[in-house]
């Protein structure tokens, strides 16, 4: 398998050989700068990868490929130890599930699994409010070792969870209505391919810095884009780098700007200030304290030139599905509490 996905990765780099010069690349308009397991960096020219990409997913939808996904159950009555369920009745009825309780899928980026700490963080936030589903997805495909092929992956990866989210609402009675999916980088897509393939609109999607190598702006069908749910907010921290720096949501918030995070220091790669998202948003779900400042578009919040008056939206807020639209620049502090209130 190891061989395979190398043999991807050195496909695309040899049909890099020779690419855009460097002083011609815009990561994510004409090229995409792919990160390696390693740290580094590997340019591929956006037709070139578009093209490959292609080819493989062709590969992917004849079946040729496996996408193995678990999902683990937490509630308030195992808040630590994940229930491993299926989309099954015996799975279900054996498992604490409620569908009386509103529910959250919370989907694991790159090199991540259901154990990592974004997923823990998020699930304590929400369960620290009372009564919840809380389901982890763990994609084994995330920890390709190539990331082209963790993002052939996605399109799978997202309509085996709304496969879960249909067997769930159609059986059991969940209501898509307090329905939220959640993903981090990578996670984010998938979740936008899950909300693209349920039986009906799911509630909210919160995309935490979408993933941006390897991911075209200008093609909403094959990302998340703001139509994947009737709510979509994007927490965008290291735009333009591993993350979108245009905007994604319907609610797009650029926390200290969109690009880097304060407090991340000597972060070459960008993997603090993309992780951030998760932070902000798991202390924005237990605190509620991080107010922001609208903005006439995202080139002014990345410019953080969206005036000094707070706004009545707080990133990551309950409410926002009812009341929000638009670009928001939030102001953070270095190190925990990162939220600021006016």
């Amino acid at each position: 398998m190891k061989t395979i996905l190398f043999v991807a990765f050195f496909a695309l780099a040899a049909a890099s050989a020779f690419a855009l010069e460097e002083a011609d690349r815009v990561n994510g308009e004409n090229g995409w700068y792919v990160p390696q397991e390693d740290g580094s960096f590997e340019w591929v020219d956006m037709d070139v990868a578009e093209e490959w990409l292609e080819r493989q997913e062709l590969l992917e939808g004849r079946g040729l490929t496996t996408v193995p996904v678990k999902f683990y159950l937490y509630t308030s009555s195992n808040p630590s130890k994940g229930k491993k369920i299926t989309a099954t009745t015996k799975s279900i009825d054996a498992s604490n599930f409620n569908a009386a309780h509103p529910t959250r899928f919370v989907i694991h980026g790159w090199t991540q699994s259901y154990t990592s700490s974004m997923n823990k963080d998020i699930r304590a936030a929400w369960l620290s409010h009372g009564d919840y589903n809380v389901i982890v997805v763990d994609w084994a495909r995330a920890r390709s070792v190539d990331y082209a092929s963790s993002v052939l992956a996605v399109p799978k990866t997202g309509k085996k969870v709304a496969a879960m989210i249909n067997f769930l609402h159609s059986n059991y009675g969940m209501s898509l209505d307090d329905l939220y999916v959640i993903g981090h980088s990578l996670g984010a897509h998938v979740s936008g391919y899950a909300g693209k393939n349920t039986n009906g609109q799911v509630h909210t999607i919160i995309g935490l810095d979408p993933a941006l190598p390897l991911f075209n702006y200008n093609k909403p069908s094959k990302r998340l884009s703001s139509t994947d749910a009737w709510y979509v907010e994007s927490i965008q921290t290291n735009g333009g780098n591993l993350g979108f720096l245009k905007p994604i949501g319907k609610g797009a918030f650029y926390p200290n700007g969109g690009k880097t995070q304060p407090g991340c220091t000597l972060d070459v790669t960008g993997a603090c200030s993309h992780g951030r998202s998760v932070t902000y948003y798991a202390e924005a779900v237990t605190e509620d304290n991080f107010g922001t400042i609208k903005c006439g578009d995202y080139e002014a919040a990345v410019a953080k030139e969206c005036g000094s008056t707070y706004s009545s939206v707080r990133m990551g807020a309950d409410t926002n599905a009812y009341m929000v639209e638009g670009d928001f620049y939030v102001p953070v502090n270095s190190k925990a509490p990162f939220g600021m209130i006016n």
